[in-house]
């Protein structure tokens, strides 16, 4: 079965079994919603168990999440470094121009024809995505996910083509 990140556990929060969560997903309401099931994985990326989901929240830059039947920090403590994944079961459909983030990071990156470099990771700073771009002999260029940048996604060519807009790269 395949699984995709959707979280990593910083820390602990509280003595009453919460824990920190930096979200990777643009999707946490629904991943980290009461009774939804994740797969915890270890820091070497090992299967642990299915999780149940009994409560989440917002707090600052983390989301706050409690297990079912964990209700103490000692319940939770081993778990600082652990990832959370979707099992690929648990995915639904997206609208046209919405795209997992597994889906876009690996892509090839084009601008006019000419390969540029590959996607490597997706910030999200605020408004807007922010998609990293891995290049040979340059520093990584971060670009905007919005229209006048980002022209057209093709999931199943491996392909992205861009206009890198005045300002965006800094090594020209």
């Amino acid at each position: 079965m395949n699984y995709f990140n959707v979280g990593k556990i910083v820390n602990t929060q509280g003595l009453q079994g919460e824990m920190r969560v930096l979200s990777v997903t643009d999707f946490a309401e629904d991943r980290f919603k009461k009774g939804s099931e994740l797969a915890l994985f270890d820091d070497k990326d090992q299967f642990v168990s299915v999780v149940t989901i009994a409560k989440h929240r917002k707090h600052k830059n983390f989301d706050i999440i409690k297990f079912k039947d964990m209700n103490h920090i000692n319940d939770i403590e081993k778990y600082k470094g652990f990832s959370l994944k979707v099992a690929e079961e648990h995915l639904t459909d997206l609208d046209d121009g919405e795209y997992y983030y597994h889906e876009i990071i690996g892509l090839d990156v084009y601008e006019n024809d000419l390969l540029i470099g590959q996607i490597k990771e997706i910030l999200q700073p605020g408004a807007n995505d922010v998609w990293v771009v891995k290049r040979k002999g340059k520093r990584d260029l971060l670009l905007p996910y919005i229209p006048p940048v980002i022209l057209n996604v093709d999931i199943a060519n491996h392909r992205v083509d861009v206009d890198v807009l005045e300002g965006l790269d800094d090594e020209d």
